[in-house]
């Protein structure tokens, strides 16, 4: 239960640079801009494409895949699982060395999984390593237990309907914040239709009609604009 209130704190409270910027320490999953890969590309590109989160915030668990010939990079496995639970079976997929904080393939990852850090977008936390050895260091420092990527995705995808539910409503609450937020700090304009938060949040940054918002507004006004 701790664990995933953790995530829900994280989920409510940072979500872009401007987030990051303010606050005096960094979370756990966060690097600074210098140190993260962005292997998607387009507008959106430092959202992930199913929740929105800012990647680099929790970039110590993304993910990445091909999905229909494009890459997407996602927060967590929890996003990642979201697209195979849907059917659209992500390919080629990599994850965070938290060694190197490179991508490497799955298949040459070992997680630890259920470690006292904090878990991003689930109740369990899951952080990948090159080597085995840095795993076991990991898990005896910070507790977990060892695993390779097809038992924890599995794991994700039997996790993800439940997990999925519990984060709508956080979702469902935030988009209504988001909606007093634009109604009282946007300028009236009419907005086109967005596919997904990220999409959204990248169009509110660049059209600059909430101004230099960030952070949780951005994130609130994301959820609305995109209709959660």
């Amino acid at each position: 239960m701790k664990k995933i209130l953790l995530a829900f704190v994280a989920f409510a409270a940072i979500f872009s640079l401007g987030a990051f910027a303010k606050s005096k320490h960094m979370m756990y999953q966060a690097v600074p801009m210098s140190k993260a890969q962005m292997l998607q590309s387009g507008p959106d590109k430092s959202y992930c494409p199913n929740c929105g989160m800012t990647l680099r915030m929790f970039y110590k668990t993304n993910h990445s895949a091909v999905v229909n010939g494009k890459v997407r990079q996602y927060c967590s496995m929890h996003c990642l699982a979201e697209d195979a639970v849907k059917g659209l079976n992500p390919k080629d997929i990599k994850v965070v060395d938290n060694s190197t904080l490179k991508f490497i393939p799955v298949n040459k990852a070992y997680y630890v999984v259920g470690s006292k850090k904090p878990a991003t977008m689930s109740k369990v936390s899951k952080y990948a390593f090159g080597t085995k050895e840095a795993a076991l260091k990991f898990a005896k420092e910070y507790g977990g237990k060892v695993m390779r990527f097809d038992e924890v995705f599995a794991m994700a995808k039997k996790a993800y309907k439940k997990e999925a539910i519990m984060l709508s409503k956080k979702q469902h609450m935030m988009a209504m914040k988001g909606k007093k937020i634009f109604t009282k700090k946007c300028k009236s304009t009419k907005v086109p239709r967005f596919a997904s938060i990220a999409e959204a949040k990248a169009y509110i940054k660049k059209s600059g009609i909430c101004g230099k918002i960030m952070g949780k507004p951005l994130q609130a006004v994301g959820l609305y604009l995109s209709g959660h």
